[in-house]
């Protein structure tokens, strides 16, 4: 006699494990930011003022001559 055995077998993996973790970000500023202190300056005539912390020297002019100022 030879047996045979049939099974109806039906596992269900319900597995919740962690993924890997995400990598390091450059952050919002896009890791080229200069931090405080500092200094603004005319790329047109080299006229500089200290550079203020959430004001983007891009959005100042030059006092000299009108041209917007660039971080120095």
């Amino acid at each position: 006699m030879s047996g045979m055995g049939q099974g109806g077998g039906r596992g269900q993996g319900g597995g919740r494990g962690q993924g890997q973790g995400q990598g390091q970000g450059r952050g919002r500023m896009g890791g080229n930011a200069s931090g405080t202190g500092g200094e603004c300056r005319c790329p047109n005539c080299g006229y500089t003022v200290p550079h203020q912390v959430g004001v983007p020297c891009y959005q100042q002019t030059c006092q000299k001559c009108g041209t917007n100022l660039v971080r120095a």
